[in-house]
Parts: structure tokens; C-alpha cells; sequence
């Protein structure tokens, strides 16, 4: 699934050979079985049947249809439509599409239900009667796609943003979204089945609400029943509480569409008693295996993730081209000076090399030195780019922040990152960065201008190992404090990252 996510083309394979393989097998089974159920219908109205031309070449023509219409609306309509790419084309192209469908359907009705034109007093109530079915047959397949694209597109979008949905609003749980996704292609599947109505309609309204019951359990039931004196009586109780509350809404849902008052209490019914004797006791067992789970784990996993990123940050931050260009900055201004900025370079690069040698390897550090670390690698970078007219840096850093404590290196891999990609000396370049703190939360925002890099440019192979590794240590360390948003196109990169800090500053060992 998570290739699916992060490469959308192994998805598009798939339905590429899903939908040929089904065309394939559907063309052979019409090959080879030689008998139509049409052929009873034919023989009742004293009609002569013809196997190839009321059957077969029929369905040979809607099974391509079908196919190429998939093609063509799947991967190259659809994306165009996702991306606003000619609009008006691709609308056109459905509309176009929905006529053929429906004409070329009911020009293969026509011969394939040869045997309605006796129930009919002239040719013409015959014809009208096969378009009009067949026209409406291709508005399903045009829905039914439609529905089909929302459901894949969503779903994509769920699970490739889980993490930030789920940090952002801390009621929803990745397990939720995946069960809503599971729902979405289920309802698919039994509107393309056509499915009893009477249970699409309970299918959609109890797994809807047995995903809202278990998120609102996670975040508000479960954890304030564990901190009573009898954690499943009080659970069990709240539970209650909240499915009289919603007992009279889904009455109201459910009459709104079925228009019957007693099918409207007896599904309320059922989703009630469904709630309480599944979905509740299943919460609550999901609930504390979780705990369990993380009370073994996360500790291990802390220890070894933060192991692992501080040794690949010592590898992705500053790298030794950064150092050797500092180094060669620092010898040639030497020589065109008296020392007095050379010394206050190298000072500034040995201030950073502590750092990564000391403070670095500590589990918190002040937000103070970490503020430090960030100015001294800008004005390095400031120094050795200062030479680049159509270069623009602009800082905004708050230089006294309050007793505040931060993992170390977490702020300066979007810095570098910025510096890296947003320096052009051909072209005009911006660089923009600002820290703020307000009560005890941190804002930061980088902004750089994009340029394309030269094929020898050593920085391309680096491929943006701080970037992921500090995703991957907020996570470990600022679980459900922090709010990362990363925007990037042809032109611009901005990063936006907010941090809740705990208070205090801790000592060093």
C-alpha cells in the first residue's frame, strides 16, 4: 500500500493489467462458450436466432467499449480533470463519450434483444425503447466511474496525509482512515453490484457511525474512563449515554431517506445494539492493547530512532563541501583583509563544530544554542555568498527566546536545505527566514527560491536525507506537538514548522 502512496504509477500498472486481464478473460469466455441465454428469449417469440449476430458480436462490441472507455477516462481524462489541465476538453470529451456509449449500446440492443419488436405495435417504440435503456445504461457507466475515480483519489489522499491528519486533528487515528477508506470501496463495490437497497442503506449508515463512535472513544471515552475506579463500568456507561443521545439524529437520518417510520426506529435500533455489543467492546480492547503495545515498544523505538537519525544527521548536515567552500571563503578572505572577519569566521565555524561534536549527541539542549548554531551557519553562508548580487537573504530570528528547551538539529536541516537548492548565480534567488516564539510555541517558516542544478553538482546526490530524517525524529521525539507543512513547486519550497517546547534547560551531562 505504501508504494501505492508514494508512487502513484505501480497503482496505475495495476489497473492497467487488472482491466486488460478482465477484458481478456471476458473476450475468451465469450469465445468459447458457445450457448446465450438470449437464445430462450428468441425461441419463445418464434424468432430465429442467429449465435454471432444476436450475441456474440453484441457483446464483443460492449465488452470494448467498456474497455477503452476505462482506458481512456482512467489515465488520461481523469488526471487532466485531478490536475485542471483543459477542462472544457475533458468535459467534453465525457459528454462525447456518453453519447457514443449509449448509441453504440443501443445499436448492439438492437440485435441482441431482436426478440422485444413483437411486443410492440411499430419498429419506432422498439427503438425508442432499446436508446432510451441504453442511454441510461451509459449514464451508470459514467457515474459508476465517477464514483470509482472519487473513491481512489480519496482514498490515495487519506492514507498518503494519515500521519498529518492525525496530527492535526488528534480525534482522527490512522486506523480510522483506513477504515474509511475500506468503507468507501465497499459501498462502491455494492452500488456496482447492485446490491439490496436495504442494505447499502444499513451499510452506510452503521460502519459510518461505528468509525465516528470508535474515534470519539479513543479520544475522549476511553481515556477518561481508564482514570476512574472501575475503568469499564464507566465506559460502558458513557458509552450508553452517548447512543441515547444519537438514537433520535439517526431515526431522522434514516427516515429522510426511506420516508418509513418504522424502518427508520428499527434501524436506529440496530445501530445501537450493533454499537454497544461490537463496536464498543472492540474499542475498548483495541484500546488497551494499544497501550500495552506502546508501553513495551515506544520506549526501544525512541532509543533506537533517535540513535539512527543522530548518526544520519551527522551524515546529511554540514557536509564537507559546505566546510571545504567555508574553509576556501575564510583562506581567501585572509588575504584581502586584516584578519579581523577571518577570525570571526573561523570563530563561528569552530562554535559550529562543538556543537555537532557535543551538544548534538544530548537529548535536549537550550533553545538559546540551538538559535546560535542557526545564526552562525546563516552568516557563513552569508559570507561565502556575498559576492551573489541577485542573491537575497532576508533572517527574522528572535535572539533572546524564553527558558525553553529543544532536540538539537531540528530546525537547521530545512536552513541548508534552503541554501542549497535556492542559490542561483545566473538567476534572481531569495532565501527567507523566520523564528518566532509566542507563549511556549516555536514558529518557523523557510522560504527559498528553486533553480535546476547542474549535472555535476555534487548537492544532487544527496537527495534530501535531512529532510526525511527530521520528519522522522519529530515523530519520535514531538509526537502530537508539532505541526509540519511542507509546500513545494517548480519554482518556490516553503517549509512552515510549529513546535509546543517544554520549559526549562537542561544541564548538560
Amino acid at each position: 500500500m505504501k508504494e501505492f502512496i508514494i508512487k502513484p504509477e505501480h497503482l496505475r500498472r495495476i489497473e492497467l493489467w487488472a482491466s486488460t486481464t478482465i477484458f481478456v478473460f471476458s473476450v475468451f469466455f465469450l469465445v468459447t462458450y458457445t450457448v446465450s441465454n438470449n437464445q430462450y428469449f428468441f425461441d419463445e417469440a418464434k424468432i430465429s436466432f442467429n449465435y454471432y449476430e444476436n450475441y456474440f458480436f453484441p457483446q464483443l462490441l460492449r465488452y470494448t467499449l467498456l474497455f477503452l472507455s476505462f482506458l481512456l477516462l482512467n489515465f488520461r481524462v481523469v488526471p487532466q480533470i485531478i490536475e485542471r489541465k483543459r477542462l472544457a476538453f475533458n468535459i467534453a470529451i465525457i459528454v462525447t463519450l456518453f453519447g457514443l456509449l449509449g448509441l453504440f449500446s443501443g445499436i448492439a440492443d438492437t440485435y441482441s434483444k431482436e426478440y422485444l419488436f413483437r411486443e410492440y405495435s411499430y419498429d419506432q417504440l422498439f427503438y425508442n425503447h432499446v436508446f432510451t435503456k441504453s442511454f441510461v445504461n451509459a449514464f451508470w457507466v459514467i457515474s459508476m466511474f465517477g464514483i470509482y475515480s472519487v473513491v481512489k483519489y480519496a482514498s490515495i489522499y487519506l492514507l498518503s496525509n494519515s500521519a498529518t491528519i492525525s496530527s492535526k486533528y488528534r480525534i482522527i487515528t490512522r486506523d480510522s482512515l483506513i477504515a474509511f477508506v475500506l468503507w468507501m470501496i465497499s459501498i462502491f463495490i455494492m452500488l456496482l453490484g447492485d446490491a439490496d437497497g436495504e442494505l447499502i442503506l444499513a451499510w452506510a449508515i452503521v460502519v459510518p457511525s461505528a468509525i465516528l463512535f470508535y474515534c470519539y472513544s479513543n479520544y475522549t471515552l476511553l481515556p477518561d474512563a481508564l482514570s476512574k475506579r472501575n475503568p469499564f463500568r464507566a465506559y460502558l456507561l458513557k458509552t450508553l449515554l452517548v447512543l441515547i443521545i444519537s438514537f433520535v439524529p439517526v431515526v431522522f437520518i434514516i427516515l429522510l431517506v426511506t420516508h418509513e417510520e418504522r424502518a427508520a426506529f428499527r434501524g436506529s435500533f440496530f445501530n445501537s445494539v450493533f454499537h454497544l455489543f461490537l463496536t464498543a467492546p472492540l474499542s475498548w480492547v483495541l484500546y488497551k492493547r494499544r497501550l500495552q503495545s506502546n508501553e513495551e515498544v515506544v520506549g526501544l523505538q525512541k532509543e533506537l530512532g533517535r540513535s539512527n537519525a543522530n548518526l544520519d544527521f551527522l551524515r546529511s548536515q554540514i557536509n564537507p563541501h559546505f566546510l571545504f567552500n567555508a574553509l576556501n571563503t575564510i583562506y581567501a578572505t585572509s588575504l584581502n583583509e586584516n584578519a579581523e572577519r577571518t577570525g570571526e569566521a573561523i570563530q563561528k565555524l569552530g562554535d559550529m563544530m562543538r556543537f555537532m561534536l557535543h551538544e548534538n549527541m544530548q537529548e535536549k539542549i537550550s533553545l538559546a544554542r540551538e538559535i546560535e548554531y542557526l545564526n552562525n551557519y546563516i552568516d557563513l553562508q552569508k559570507l561565502r555568498t556575498e559576492h551573489n548580487a541577485s542573491l537575497k537573504i532576508d533572517t527574522r530570528i528572535e535572539q533572546n527566546p524564553a527558558m525553553l528547551s529543544i532536540a538539537p538539529m531540528l530546525l537547521i536541516p530545512f536552513v541548508e536545505n534552503a541554501f542549497k537548492h535556492g542559490i542561483s548565480f545566473r538567476e534572481p534567488s531569495q532565501i527567507r527566514v523566520v523564528l518566532e516564539i509566542k507563549d511556549r510555541t516555536l514558529n518557523f517558516d523557510v522560504y527559498n527560491s528553486k533553480h535546476e542544478k547542474a549535472d555535476n553538482d555534487p548537492e544532487s546526490e544527496r537527495g534530501g536525507i535531512g529532510l526525511r530524517n527530521v520528519k522522522q525524529r519529530l515523530q519520535l521525539l514531538y509526537p502530537n506537538k508539532h505541526e509540519l507543512i511542507i509546500r513545494e513547486t517548480t519554482r518556490e519550497f516553503f517549509v512552515h514548522l510549529t513546535i509546543q517546547l517544554p520549559c526549562g534547560i537542561p544541564v548538560a551531562e
